[in-house]
């Protein structure tokens, strides 16, 4: 239920405050719709009433459209669902004309009554959709307030008037940056981009005293006006064509065409700025309907917002176990990951025990927070106060006595299970009994490490992913023997320090690392057999991947892997699948090309360490074949890899929830985010078709490709993975 509270002052002026009823910030649903436009409808036909005020009953405005909506407009509408979604958006269209219209006479716009929005916290999609239909808006001063158009960042864009008034009001190009980009400015940056036309202490005072004193010229919106021209020019006229060919490159140079509702946005915005304000919005509609019928768009809504939503807020948590929230953790290891588990521990607030062999070394990654607060003071977004308080909440030192009183250690010392164990076995003799011992490992399983611990129930994996402080999210890895405390006191780490979890059965590798070396792998093989690097890596990139696999490999540094290689093999023995990738990995390693960090790997680097090329070297050993494969091929091999490796995790319950496995491989290494993750993929594609396909390539190119039974079992039976496994499906 939505409720919208309605009163007249003593000054003519109807105040309408938003207070979705149960949730924590407002959110627009078909309810709300029809609320807002009765009390729209009551306050012009009030001759009493003088203008309008809209704000919020909550510390927020809103947080935009209640996404279950939409899914649920297109389950009624039976075989016309575009059609349900195309009417629900123009009449969105509809309401919000009204209100922008405010009662004006169509021919000489004179009649209407002002209407302002008093945004009193953050406002996202369809509240900013609203704000920007209103002739005048008033945002909070408080800097930790943000309003944007975020929908592009989960496969949709602003399809309730948002993309066609902001584009005309500011022009294609300083749109882009809202609008493409999807990014949330605070009050002072949303000014200088007109979202927003004032900021005050007291948005609903000063959003009054403006309607108090408005004139009609005040209420007529440009576009609305004669005479109007869009800033930076139309299409064909000569100041914009310019902007609208550049704009079109820039979105698919982004994008290498990967992500339907960018190229749906700026075709709204194209072809919106050759007709007039109201064609322009059905234009809108239009695409906003097209890209909710995309797959793209639904599976990326579940996986982005929907599923990551429900993980963050512990969806797979234990049941029936009391807060663990961290009072004080205890770091072992102050490099690199160490010093980043700290620093994003203290942000958290968070009182932190970082230890290392020796003082300097414990100092040094206490510095790495010094310098990263250093940064944020520079751009104004830290204050020296807080740069203190943060600092003063680690403790570095090699005395392992310090770590009395925590109720987490993390241990991230060097990759060696001798040394690991050594450590564990020091730092039990300290800490209390119900202490909980995570290991960040990135591939030891845990439960071999737990081996080293008198305590194995409390003993967990917590993998973090480098760097720290910008990697949304966290793998967290049950042991054989790890007991429910343990994953709730995981659990509740990860959502203090504000990133998404997921929780895995213990194997090798575990999820993430499991689907990414094989990603690497493919990459590498096709090195091998004469396929050209720039045909791989750009293969990826047109799929969404932020980087491909043979620059993801120099990025991580090659020594790295010809490590895990050699352990892996050790582990296996004769199981371990002898590969092509591993000889060009270890021919590197001996060359001495490590990678970026050596400035010398698959890529040559200049001084500043930026690519210029890849290495000569690699063609002098591994030839180009005369005859490349065709793109799609590639593509195929490398997104097959990592969905087949996902498909095993959940045959053999190392995935425990499908929603892991697609918001982790989203998060963890950037998976194909317009798919939604490897499992939505595969529904994209059909599982008839990915077994067809794992047969070719299976023959084609060996027994990776082979088609798991769970998904030869589900291709014959027509199952999709959410039909068969979504937890959200077998609630209901």
């Amino acid at each position: 239920m939505t409720d919208f509270k309605y009163e007249v002052d003593a000054d003519g002026v109807a105040i309408i405050t938003w207070d979705a009823v149960g949730k924590s910030m407002n959110v627009l649903t078909r309810e709300a719709f029809g609320l807002v436009e009765g009390y729209i409808d009551q306050a012009l036909a009030d001759d009493a009433v003088k203008g309008i005020v809209i704000t919020s009953a909550k510390k927020d405005f809103a947080g935009g459209m209640d996404l279950n909506t939409l899914a649920t407009i297109r389950e009624e509408a039976g075989d016309e669902p575009a059609k349900a979604l195309f009417d629900f958006t123009m009449n969105g269209h509809r309401v919000l004309r009204k209100l922008e219209r405010a009662g004006m006479e169509p021919k000489t716009n004179k009649g209407g009554k002002p209407v302002a929005c008093a945004i009193n916290g953050t406002c996202a999609g369809i509240g900013t959709e609203i704000a920007l239909a209103c002739h005048h808006r008033v945002m909070t001063d408080n800097p930790k307030s943000k309003i944007g158009l975020p929908e592009i960042l989960v496969g949709i864009f602003p399809g309730g008037g948002g993309t066609i008034r902001y584009s005309r009001m500011v022009g294609a190009m300083a749109a882009s940056p809202v609008l493409l980009e999807g990014k949330m400015l605070d009050p002072a940056k949303a000014k200088g981009a007109k979202l927003v036309d004032d900021v005050s202490a007291d948005p609903v005072a000063a959003a009054r005293d403006w309607v108090l004193n408005a004139t009609n010229a005040d209420i007529i919106k440009p576009w609305d006006a004669k005479g109007y021209k869009m800033p930076g020019g139309a299409p064909y006229n000569p100041a914009g064509f310019p902007t609208f060919v550049g704009a079109s490159a820039m979105v698919n140079g982004k994008t290498q065409g990967a992500f339907p509702a960018a190229k749906a946005l700026l075709s709204a915005i194209y072809e919106g700025a050759l007709v007039d304000f109201d064609t322009a919005l059905k234009i809108e509609a239009r695409w906003f309907t097209n890209v909710l019928m995309n797959p793209s768009s639904s599976a990326m809504i579940r996986s982005l917002f929907l599923n990551k939503q429900a993980l963050e807020k512990g969806a797979v948590r234990p049941q029936g176990i009391e807060d663990q929230s961290v009072k004080k953790l205890g770091v072992l290891g102050a490099g690199m990951m160490g010093a980043g588990i700290a620093l994003v521990s203290a942000q958290a607030g968070i009182e932190v025990v970082l230890i290392d062999r020796d003082q300097e070394a414990a100092d040094k990654g206490k510095a790495y927070t010094a310098s990263y607060l250093d940064k944020g003071m520079k751009r104004g977004k830290v204050t020296a106060d807080k740069k203190e308080a943060m600092l003063s909440l680690i403790t570095a030192t090699p005395d392992l006595a310090a770590l009395e009183g925590c109720d987490l250690i993390i241990e991230a010392v060097f990759e060696d299970p001798a040394v690991k164990a050594e450590m564990t076995k020091k730092v039990e003799a300290v800490i209390p009994e119900d202490c909980i011992f995570a290991s960040n490992t990135s591939t030891l399983p845990i439960t071999d490490l737990a081996q080293a611990s008198s305590r194995r129930e409390q003993f967990i994996g917590i993998h973090f992913f480098s760097p720290v402080e910008k990697m949304l999210l966290v793998e967290i890895i049950k042991g054989k023997e790890t007991r429910d405390r343990a994953v709730a006191k995981a659990l509740d780490y990860v959502r203090q320090i504000r990133k998404t979890p997921i929780v895995v059965n213990d194997a090798r590798f575990f999820y993430a690392n499991r689907c990414i070396i094989p990603y690497i792998n493919e990459g590498l093989r096709m090195i091998t057999e004469g396929v050209s690097p720039a045909l791989i890596d750009n293969a990826a990139r047109q799929l969404g991947f932020p980087v491909g696999p043979i620059q993801l490999n120099d990025e991580t540094s090659i020594d790295l892997g010809a490590k895990i290689a050699r352990a892996t093999k050790a582990a296996m023995g004769n199981a371990y699948p002898a590969s092509p990738a591993d000889d060009l990995i270890f021919w590197l390693e001996e060359e001495g090309r490590l990678g970026r960090k050596a400035n010398a790997g698959f890529f040559d680097y200049d001084e500043k360490g930026k690519r210029v090329g890849y290495w000569n070297g690699l063609a002098e050993k591994y030839p180009l074949a005369e005859d490349q494969p065709d793109l799609t091929e590639v593509q195929e091999r490398l997104m097959f890899a990592q969905v087949l490796e996902a498909v095993r995790a959940l045959e053999e319950n190392v995935l425990m929830d499908i929603r892991e496995g697609d918001v982790g491989a989203v998060l963890a290494w950037g998976f194909a985010p317009w798919s939604g993750g490897p499992l939505s993929w595969l529904d994209i594609i059909g599982t008839p078709y990915a077994a067809e396909r794992c047969d070719q390539l299976a023959a084609t190119y060996g027994d990776r490709f082979a088609c798991p039974q769970l998904l030869r079992d589900m291709a014959a039976k027509g199952q999709s993975f959410y039909g068969r496994f979504d937890p959200e499906a077998k609630a209901a």
